[in-house]
């Protein structure tokens, strides 16, 4: 059975994660408040991060980085970083 939640990215009830996608406190919050949805657009935002900042995930820096982003797409704290992504019109 799956696990609902109230999705803080998106505002309404929807299926939870499987598991913390993430190590430590910002992991167990994502869990508790993001649904499947939302860290899927995440995981499509962050992919845009990696490839438009060139980052290497080997480096600390780069994962800091992407871990403060996070942090922010999820539950503010701040403006995100910005990419030059622009979607498609309908």
């Amino acid at each position: 059975m799956s696990r609902i939640v109230k999705c803080i990215k998106l505002g309404i009830p929807s299926e939870g994660l499987d598991r913390p996608p993430y190590p430590g406190d910002l992991g167990q919050r994502i869990f508790e408040q993001v649904s499947k949805a939302a860290w899927q657009e995440w995981l499509a935002h962050q992919t845009r991060l990696i490839n438009e900042y060139r980052l290497v995930l080997a480096d600390p820096k780069a994962r800091s980085f992407l871990a403060e982003e996070m942090e922010k797409y999820f539950f503010g704290g701040g403006e995100l970083a910005q990419t030059s992504y622009t979607p498609p019109s309908e």
